[in-house]
C-alpha cells in the first residue's frame, strides 16, 4: 500500500499526488515513469515521474481526469492509500550539455518537461522552453517553468494568455529567425508532438519526443506499448518512452491508441451510471478497526 500524503488541485481536472514511495524515490531519474493501481481490480495505469524526493522518499505525480480510472483517482484525498505503485520504469532521459535545449510541453505534458528542464539547465544547458495549453485556466506550473527556462513562452489556442497560436509557430520563429538550437524536447498530445518534428526535420534539429503510449504491464511482456521507430518495432515501457521524434511513426501511434476508445466509453458510462463513488481503502479500513 502506497500512502498519499498530499493532493493538490493545478487546473480544472488537473491534479498532484504526492505519494510515500522511498524504494522508487531513491532510484528515481528524470524521464521514468511508475504504473499504479488504485486497488486490487484496478486497472493499470502509467504516469510519469512529476518530481522525486528521496530524503522525504516521496515521489509526485500529475495526472488530468480523462476516463474511468483517472476520474476514480482524483476521487482520493490525502491520507487514502493505493494498492500498487512500481517503478521507476523506463529509461532516464539523456541529460547532458547539449549547448542551447528547447523544450516543448503541451498540456499535462508541462508535469513531464519540468524535471527534465530542470536537469537540463543543471547540466549547463542554455533553455528555452514553450508551454502550450488550449486555454489559461489548463496552464499548469507555469512559475516552476519559468525558474528554470532561459527564454520562456506561452501560447493558448483560443489566445486568453501569451501567444495566440500553438507551439510550433512560436519555435518555427525561432528556428527562422536564426536562433541557435542543438536539440528540442517535445513532451504533450502525440499531434503536438508530430508537428513539432515536422517543423524541426527540415532543420536537423536532433527532436526528443515522450511516448504515452497503452501500456499494461511496463516490463516489455504485454507488448501494448509498442510502436515503430525507424522501422523498427520498439516498446515504449522497457526501449523508452523517449525516443528520436523523427523517426517515429506517429500516424500508427495516433491509431492504436484509439483501439480501447469504445471500451473506455462504456466502462466511463456505466461508472458513471453507478455514481461515482470514492474508493474504499481497505488498508486504510482495516487500520481504523
Amino acid at each position: 500500500m502506497f500512502k498519499i500524503l498530499d493532493k493538490k488541485k493545478l487546473a480544472p481536472s488537473t491534479f498532484c499526488f504526492e505519494i510515500e514511495a522511498p524504494g522508487i524515490a531513491r532510484k528515481a531519474k528524470e524521464g521514468q515513469f511508475v504504473i499504479l493501481r488504485i486497488d486490487e481490480l484496478g486497472e493499470r495505469i502509467p504516469l510519469t515521474l512529476f518530481d522525486f524526493n528521496e530524503e522525504k522518499g516521496a515521489i509526485s505525480l500529475i495526472f488530468q481526469e480523462l476516463g474511468k480510472t483517472t476520474r476514480q483517482l482524483a476521487l482520493l484525498s490525502k491520507g487514502d492509500f493505493l494498492a500498487d505503485v512500481v517503478g521507476p520504469l523506463g529509461k532516464p532521459s539523456e541529460i547532458e550539455n547539449f549547448g542551447t535545449i528547447v523544450c516543448v510541453a503541451g498540456g499535462v505534458g508541462a508535469a513531464v518537461i519540468l524535471p527534465v528542464a530542470r536537469a537540463l539547465k543543471k547540466a549547463g544547458n542554455r533553455v528555452t522552453t514553450i508551454l502550450g495549453s488550449r486555454n489559461k485556466e489548463l496552464l499548469i506550473l507555469e512559475d516552476e517553468i519559468r525558474l528554470v527556462s532561459d527564454k520562456f513562452f506561452i501560447t493558448t489556442d483560443d489566445g486568453s494568455k501569451g501567444r495566440h497560436g500553438v507551439v510550433t509557430d512560436v519555435l518555427k520563429e525561432l528556428i527562422e529567425g536564426g536562433q541557435e538550437i542543438n536539440r528540442v524536447v517535445a513532451i504533450g498530445p502525440v499531434i503536438m508532438m508530430k508537428f513539432v518534428c515536422k517543423t524541426t526535420e527540415p532543420h536537423k534539429i536532433k527532436t526528443v519526443v515522450s511516448l504515452n503510449s497503452i501500456m499494461v504491464d511496463g516490463t516489455g511482456m504485454c507488448g501494448s506499448c509498442r510502436v515503430t521507430v525507424g522501422g523498427e518495432t520498439k516498446f515504449c515501457c522497457v526501449d523508452g518512452p523517449e525516443f528520436d521524434g523523427h523517426l517515429v511513426d506517429f500516424d500508427e501511434l495516433m491509431n492504436r491508441q484509439k483501439i480501447y476508445l469504445e471500451e473506455e466509453k462504456v466502462s466511463l458510462k456505466e461508472y458513471e451510471t453507478k455514481g461515482l463513488k470514492k474508493v474504499k481503502c481497505r488498508c486504510k479500513a482495516e487500520r481504523e478497526k
